[in-house]
C-alpha cells in the first residue's frame, strides 16, 4: 500500500472492508481497473500518422519519419512506403514517386 500514490491510492482506500484477502485478488482487480487506460502498442501502422508539416524540408521530413520507422522497429516496406506517401506534402518530390513508385523505403531515400 506504501507504493500507490494519486488515482491508485484513492481507488485502493475506495475498495470494502474485508473485500480483498489475498494479494491476487488485489493483484487481479488493479489490473482489470487500470488496463483500460494503458496506451496501445504502437505498430507500423502508426507512421500514417506522421505528416510533413508546412515549411518543414524534405530532409527533416524524412529524418523524423525515419526516426518514427525505428520507434516501432517496423518491418513492413509496403506500410512505410504508403505511410510516407501519405504523410508528403504535395510537389514535385511526391509527383516523382507517383511515376516511379518505389517500393521500400529505401529506395524514397535515394
Amino acid at each position: 500500500m506504501s507504493t500507490l500514490v494519486g488515482m491508485a491510492m484513492d481507488w485502493f482506500i475506495s475498495l470494502p472492508d474485508g473485500h480483498v484477502t489475498l494479494f491476487a485478488q488485489l493483484s487481479k482487480l488493479f489490473r482489470e481497473q487500470y488496463i483500460a487506460n494503458r496506451a496501445p502498442p504502437p505498430n507500423s501502422h502508426n507512421l500514417f500518422d506522421v505528416r510533413q508539416y508546412q515549411g518543414e524540408s524534405l530532409k527533416e521530413f524524412v529524418n523524423r519519419f525515419r526516426a518514427q520507422v525505428v520507434k516501432l522497429n517496423t518491418k513492413d516496406e509496403t506500410v512505410m512506403v504508403h505511410a510516407f506517401k501519405n504523410g508528403i506534402c504535395p510537389g514535385p518530390f511526391s509527383e516523382s514517386l507517383s511515376r516511379n513508385r518505389p517500393k521500400t523505403f529505401t529506395e524514397i531515400r535515394r
